[in-house]
Parts: C-alpha cells; structure tokens; sequence
C-alpha cells in the first residue's frame, strides 16, 4: 500500500483527489440510500470513437456531449446522490492517474493490473466492499453511458436497491425502441411484489444478442427488455452465485480483498468473462434474477453515430464536439469534433470529421461501425502510438 500527499491509498488502487463537483438542484434533494455502493466499472478502449478515445485516454475520460463533465464524471454525479462517498471506481493501471484527478476525495479508485473483462473488475470491487459491510448492496454502472432524467434514474436504482435485498440480482432493463441486434434481451417473467419496487418483475432468461428476424419478433412480442450492463446486488450474493459458476474467480477476489498484496499473483490467474455470462445466465436459469424497468434514457455512445444523436444542433444539421464558431458549412452538415483549427464542410450530408492533433477522420455517418477496422487495420501496421 502504498502513500501519497493528499491521497490516502487503498486495496490497489487509491483514494481520489482534486476535481469540483458539479451542483444539482435534484441531486441536492435526494436522500442517500442506506447500505447501498456505487461501483463504476471504467475499462475499454472505444475503438468505434477513434481517434477521440484511444487507449491512452478512453471515451470515459472525455466529455463528448458538451456538458463540462466528462463521462466517468456525470457516472459518478448520478450515483454520489444515493451512495454519498460509498463509491468504488475500477480502472486499469494505465489510467489511474487521470481517473484520479478527474474524481472528488473519498472515490475510491482499485487499479486492476491488465483487463480481464467486466466480471473479475466487479467481483474484485464487490469483493473489497463485502469485507466492509456483510450486508452491502452494490449498483454495478459503466463509466462511459449518458443517462437523462436523473429523478426517474434514482428511482429504479432505489426499485432495484429493495429487491436485491430479497437476494436477487437484479438488472435495469431498457425499452426496447427498434429490433437491435447489438443488445442482450432479457425476457420477462411474473410481478414479484416486493415492497418499495412496484415494478419489479423475475427474468425468466437472458438472451444473447440475436439475428435482425429473431429482434424483430421480440419487440413484435412485447415481453423483452435490452440489457444494458447494469446490475443492482447484494456483494456477497453476487460472489456466491459467481462461487456457484467459477469457485475459483470468486475464492481469488475474496483473497485479493482479504490480502490486497497478492493483487499481482492472483490477478493473471483469474477467468476472463462478462458479468452477462458469468452470473446474469446461470443466474437467471436458477430463477433468481428480476429486472427493474428503467423509466429514463439511455445510451452507450458506441459510435459517432449515437453521439451524433446525443448532441444539440449548432445549426440546422450541424452538430458539434467543441467550439461551433471554428466550423463552416457550405451546403453540408453532419458531425464535427474540432480540435483547435477551422473545420469545413462543403457539400456533404451527415459526414462525420474529427479532427485532432495527430489524425483525422472523415467518413459517412452510416459507416460509423466501420472506424473500428480503422484502429484494427493501424494496429497491423504497428502504428499503435495512433491507437
């Protein structure tokens, strides 16, 4: 463990510093939840946003959407209303400096040595917490989602809060709005009546993400919520279903928790797999998983097309990262993140330029998926001072 000026150090990781925290009249309101952690999962490159987020400084790093908090930040605002000081940030090495200056003091920050997907960063932090508090529930949300209507958010969070204390893992299920193919569907089950969480239903199965006809027949349905990675659970639930599936992972962050020292020689050894495959399935095979609507909007900002969606008009079919005024259109539009110099376009519908100090990338909106072959296509060519 180790000590530094201001930073008090932690299981792997450390106690932040530094950063303001934005003001919010609701936010002021509401009434911290008794018992319950927020854990921030903050991993992945966002290859499809290249080249804003790289490896070196991921998309959760960024403010994308102009709001003066970066993604990791509005992350943490949302759960700092609920969890006061009770949250727990998961991060790989790589990054822990800059996650640190961006937090306020009293985020926690666990430094995981190398990515081993989002399961061992979860029970790693659900692991440090159940050591604190037996009966501690955690709220497992990405450092890099955009969430709107922060009242109807703490308000499943609280739904999900009451019935992961009848030893449920809980999931927050979105409204599925077209037949996506990129999302898990979760297929929904009977009411389940718990006190404080009317809207609570079981999950009868996760459904892993399907073919276009198969989506289609699921909204047709009705039934069906998207997965969006957000879980809501007792930590030592969450590490005895994960026990059930993988003794070995869950024994290894129990032992990393109780010894944080062995954090190096446990950490290699540990199964890499998704919270989905690892507990969520099984879990909701054995019938004890239940999802909570989610009443407020969502997205992963995955591409540029999403972020496109996600960003005010600067003018009539401009939108822009940045500052509007070094842009200049000519019968054209679309997306544009500057970076410091005047951008033009001329005579292009919903292109996409993103201009930084060392790349540039113009393409057709529609081709927003392809970026990543972008990054696959520079790594190849050992550019990956680029990536």
């Amino acid at each position: 463990m180790r000590s530094h000026p201001s930073r008090a150090a932690t299981v792997a990781g450390m106690t932040t510093t530094g950063g303001a925290v934005a003001p919010d009249e609701h936010a002021q309101q509401v009434e911290q939840v008794e018992g319950f952690w927020g854990v921030i999962p903050a991993g992945g490159a966002g290859t499809r946003l290249w080249p804003v987020s790289r490896r070196t400084s991921p998309k959760f790093l960024r403010d994308l959407t102009g709001s003066g908090r970066s993604l990791l930040q509005a992350t943490r605002d949302r759960l700092a209303p609920l969890a006061g000081d009770r949250v727990l940030v998961v991060t790989g090495a790589a990054h822990v400096d800059a996650v640190v200056e961006q937090l306020p003091d009293g985020v926690e920050v666990v430094a995981e040595p190398t990515p081993r997907d989002s399961m061992p960063a979860i029970a790693l932090a659900a692991a440090i917490i159940e050591r604190r508090d037996a009966d501690a529930v955690i709220g497992s949300f990405a450092a890099d989602h955009v969430i709107g209507d922060l009242p109807a958010f703490h308000a499943v969070v609280r739904e999900a809060v009451a019935v992961a204390r009848t030893g449920r893992v809980v999931t927050i299920g979105l409204t599925p709005t077209h037949p996506a193919t990129g999302f898990g569907y979760i297929r929904e089950g009977e009411a389940l009546g718990v006190d404080g969480a009317p809207s609570a239903r079981a999950v009868v199965e996760f459904v892993e993400k399907p073919d276009a006809a198969t989506a289609q027949r699921y909204l047709a349905e009705g039934g069906f919520r998207w997965n969006a990675g957000m879980f809501v659970v007792q930590a030592s639930v969450l590490l005895d279903v994960l026990a059930a599936e993988h003794p070995e992972l869950a024994a290894g962050v129990r032992a990393v928790a109780a010894e944080p020292e062995r954090l190096d020689e446990v950490w290699p050894g540990l199964t890499k797999i998704a919270i989905d495959h690892a507990v969520a399935e099984p879990a909701a095979a054995r019938g004890l998983v239940a999802v909570v609507p989610a009443g407020f909007s969502w997205d992963d900002v995955g591409d540029f097309a999403s972020l496109g969606d996600l960003l005010p008009e600067a003018r009539e079919g401009l939108r822009v990262v940045g500052e509007a005024d070094d842009v200049v259109t000519v019968d054209g539009g679309g997306i544009v993140v500057t970076g410091g110099r005047v951008v033009a376009v001329v005579g292009l519908d919903d292109v996409v330029v993103v201009d930084t100090p060392d790349a540039v990338l113009v393409m057709a909106r529609d081709r927003a998926q392809d970026v990543k072959k972008v990054v696959e296509r520079l790594t190849a060519a050992g550019r990956t001072e680029l990536t």
